[in-house]
């Protein structure tokens, strides 16, 4: 199953970034680059999923992509050198 979760990368003052979702609370993880914290944010999504799974609940339905052949609407950080 696929996902669309917002996302928060807060900096922080001694470097990289806290990641939170304000749909998932659960949701916690953190980076030493942008790419390092989406990265671990994957991670700590599947981590959320299965917990969920375990105690019979679900992410809410508009975060779960279920056709998986229309278009999907994606807001992503996009780091250039």
């Amino acid at each position: 199953m696929n996902y669309k979760i917002p996302l928060m990368l807060s900096p922080q003052p001694e470097g990289g970034y806290t990641v939170t979702s304000p749909v998932v609370p659960e949701l916690v993880t953190e980076g030493e680059t942008l790419e390092a914290a989406l990265e671990n944010a994957r991670d700590a999504l599947a981590a959320v999923v299965e917990a969920y799974a375990d105690l019979g609940r679900s992410l809410p339905t508009n975060a779960q992509i279920i056709d998986q052949t229309s278009t999907i609407w994606l807001e992503t950080v996009v780091a250039t050198p």
